[in-house]
């Protein structure tokens, strides 16, 4: 492999956060506008709830399976160009989604969709980690993160209303219109040097070398199946007991609510609490979230539990993905991006086998597991994070 090591600059310019925080934001709209919508979609497209939810979980699927394959291009051809074809892909994946006629056309065209949305989140981080120091990479990190939780919070929040007062197509033509804008003005985000790699597979041999990059992917194999995984059956459970599809969405959106608030503070403690910390911070919070969820399903409830997984997220993910964009400096984009493989396709393999004790409206036990499962996340992030030098 022969490299041309960028230099890190001490700060990142604001235009060039603001382009990739809106990236970030699409695509996370995009990602989780389909939880709240799922009840509404099978009934008008004649399909029962485990059929639907194969959209959601076959976009998860596609979006992690697609990292490595977004990875490499952008350690060969530059992260701005990864984001901008990308993106052209997307917005033509979610005006199918929009059209689709029925069942197996929406979950090929959501499948389309995560594919090429899955991109943009990765490529911004890794934009990151070539333009900002290591000692100060988390408070960008966490700008981004307030991103993309305001997306996964406008998106639930407009999903469910335009979904029960208007139509769910409305719901999926959104991003594909954000997309083909960014796919242009991301033009002016200047490409920073990067490693180039000799052939197609050395990122890989790099990569897969790291025995802390095995490591890591396993931790977030097992927070992309607890958080993102279970996370999307709130707002089913709020419908089943008879809460307003609107209503459910907007309680499932105090999610991203309680991860930009928790991000904020999570900046203020990056340098003074230790990565640990954080991480354990985290897991309690999301612990406590699920405890109480599978307890009581209450609107009042379940509330409380999308604003504690949503800090939870942002003590424990972000600083996970920090750790994440610092393994392998010389191939960074295909290291975040099996990450990322590992974190959607942990989610997405949750999602599709949850699917039919949600739809036996089995929403206590599947919550319980989840509380279950925090335990050997947070302590197997925390070791390792605290052994790791």
């Amino acid at each position: 492999m022969t490299t041309t090591a960028s230099t890190p600059v001490a700060s990142l310019p604001a235009s060039s956060l603001r382009l990739l925080r809106a990236a970030g934001f699409v695509s996370n709209f995009d990602r989780f506008c389909i939880a709240p919508m799922l009840v509404l979609i099978g009934p008008q497209l004649g399909a029962p709830l485990p059929t639907v939810a194969l959209a959601a979980s076959g976009y998860y699927l596609a979006y992690g399976l697609m990292q490595p394959v977004w990875g490499v291009a952008g350690d060969r051809r530059g992260r701005v160009w990864v984001m901008r074809v990308s993106l052209t892909g997307a917005a033509l994946a979610a005006s199918a989604s929009a059209l689709a006629p029925d069942a197996p056309v929406l979950v090929m065209a959501r499948a389309l969709a995560g594919a090429f949305f899955a991109a943009s989140i990765a490529a911004s981080l890794t934009y990151v980690g070539d333009t900002v120091p290591a000692a100060s990479r988390q408070r960008p990190l966490s700008e981004l993160m307030t991103a993309f939780a305001l997306g996964t919070a406008v998106a639930t929040v407009v999903a469910g209303a335009l979904a029960h007062y208007l139509t769910w197509r409305l719901v999926f033509a959104l991003p594909g219109v954000l997309a083909a804008y960014l796919a242009v003005a991301l033009r002016r985000l200047p490409e920073p040097e990067r490693a180039r790699s000799g052939s197609l597979l050395a990122p890989f041999r790099v990569v897969l070398s790291s025995r802390w990059q095995w490591y890591v992917m396993a931790v977030a194999t097992l927070e992309g199946a607890v958080l993102l995984g279970f996370l999307t059956y709130l707002a089913p459970a709020l419908e089943w007991h008879g809460v307003p599809t609107t209503l459910a969405g907007a309680v499932a959106a105090l999610y991203g609510v309680g991860s930009m608030a928790a991000a904020q503070v999570v900046k203020r403690l990056v340098g003074q609490c230790s990565p640990v910390a954080l991480i354990v911070t985290g897991g309690v919070q999301m612990a406590l979230a699920y405890l109480l969820a599978g307890y009581r399903q209450s609107t009042g409830a379940l509330v409380v539990v999308a604003l504690l997984l949503g800090g939870g997220w942002s003590f424990m993910h972000s600083t996970i993905q920090s750790w994440a964009t610092a393994l392998s400096p010389t191939a960074r984009a295909t290291a975040v991006a099996l990450f990322g493989v590992a974190l959607y396709v942990g989610s997405a393999v949750t999602t599709g086998l949850a699917a039919s004790t949600a739809q036996a409206h089995g929403y206590r036990p599947l919550f319980w597991l989840a509380a279950l499962l925090t335990v050997p996340l947070t302590v197997g992030a925390a070791v390792g994070r605290a052994r790791y030098r």
